[in-house]
């Protein structure tokens, strides 16, 4: 990310004399920044095109946006972190597919868009869930199958789901998400609303055929609908370069535009879906491939060492990392001092460890839950035992 406006001698005399006043006194500190003046940053990256005109590498921005940009990546990276722990101490069960690494995609999408747009996606669903609105108790109840959960502790990892913001799951079939996607768009379509849906998947789901499928009639009817390929180069264990003879999945559209992104720039992400949304609601369907790396593995039970090498993962973290990065915008703006950035960042350890321990507290859900959301309430019917004999229930 390019850091105009203030070269390297010019940011450290203007941060002297503050760290001198800090060294005396809390009292006199310049307290972070919250103005919403606009503010324009250029992309770390230019776009690239297929069949359109790519957005401007410029991006309107606010001293409040980015701190926001900040405090919830960080809040997204610390959670996927603690959801590792609890995996490990078995209070995790089942698939888990964390997205740290990805938070930038999460963030700079919900940027761009309103709680009237839709969001559907596939298993990695967690910090999709959280720039929805979905709280962490919600998060850490479900991932551990309690009845605070966001699913009512039913869905687990996989199966995060929140309607009321737009935000669709949260699905376990690789690639099922993306016709839903286009469904959604045509209901948004028919009831003449200005909204669109964003279908997301990944680049292992990249070659399903119902992608293409749903892509085809998105663009015949002009559907209002985005498709987003989160394409961090690995599908399961397998490279991009193994697993499709076009990687280039921007392009993959053929007949439907497309644009490459920086998915480890909020503010590139942020950029593109702005861009996407005004032009799907004029012409049609769009893909975007966001760029990304995810630095754990594919779920919890892949490593993620065995396929490519730890200095690739390191090289990642030091060069693009999404937090990184805004930190360092941050700073160069003089918009928080790194103490302030390290006194979030305690906070967000904090929020997260007391939403652990309430999820806790959470009751695992009833056994009668089990019949529950599978038939249409109030019809009566009845479950059996083994011997199709004993009446066990009467569904509610």
């Amino acid at each position: 990310m390019a850091l105009a406006h203030l070269t390297s001698s010019s940011r450290s005399n203007l941060l002297k004399p503050l760290a001198t006043v800090l060294s005396y006194t809390d009292s006199f500190r310049r307290p972070i920044s919250t103005s919403t003046d606009p503010l324009t940053i250029e992309t770390s990256v230019p776009f690239t095109s297929h069949k359109c005109e790519p957005p401007s590498r410029s991006v309107e921005t606010t001293p409040q946006e980015l701190i926001s940009f900040f405090r919830d990546m960080a809040t997204m990276r610390r959670m996927e972190i603690a959801a590792d722990s609890l995996y490990k101490a078995k209070l995790i069960r089942g698939f888990c597919h964390l997205y740290d690494g990805q938070e930038a995609v999460a963030v700079g999408m919900e940027a761009a868009i309103t709680k009237k747009d839709c969001i559907i996606t596939a298993y990695r669903d967690h910090c999709t869930f959280v720039g929805r609105g979905g709280t962490l108790l919600e998060v850490f109840s479900e991932l551990m199958g309690r009845q605070a959960g966001c699913s009512n502790g039913k869905g687990g990892s996989m199966h995060f789901y929140r309607k009321d913001a737009g935000f669709y799951g949260g699905h376990g079939i690789v690639g099922a998400q993306v016709p839903l996607g286009c469904g959604l768009a045509f209901a948004q379509k028919y009831s003449k609303g200005e909204t669109v849906t964003f279908a997301l998947y990944g680049d292992g789901a990249a070659n399903q055929g119902q992608l293409f499928e749903a892509l085809n009639i998105s663009a015949l009817w002009d559907l209002p609908v985005i498709l987003i390929c989160e394409n961090n180069h690995y599908g399961m264990g397998t490279a991009e370069w193994r697993a499709s003879k076009s990687p280039a999945y921007y392009k993959r559209g053929d007949y439907v535009p497309g644009l490459k992104v920086d998915g480890m720039d909020a503010l590139a992400v942020k950029q593109a879906c702005k861009f996407a949304k005004e032009h799907v609601l004029r012409n049609g369907p769009i893909i975007l491939e966001m760029d990304t790396y995810r630095y754990h593995g594919h779920s919890m039970s892949d490593p993620g060492s065995t396929y490519r090498t730890r200095d690739e993962i390191s090289g990642v973290r030091q060069e693009r990392d999404p937090i990184e990065r805004i930190r360092k915008v941050i700073l160069a703006h003089d918009l928080a001092t790194e103490k302030e950035l390290k006194d979030f960042e305690k906070e967000i350890r904090k929020e997260v460890d007391q939403a652990i321990a309430q999820a806790k507290e959470s009751p695992m859900p009833e056994p009668s839950e089990l019949f529950a959301n599978v038939y249409v309430k109030g019809l009566g019917t009845e479950a059996f035992g083994a011997d199709r004999k004993e009446v066990r229930a009467v569904l509610p």
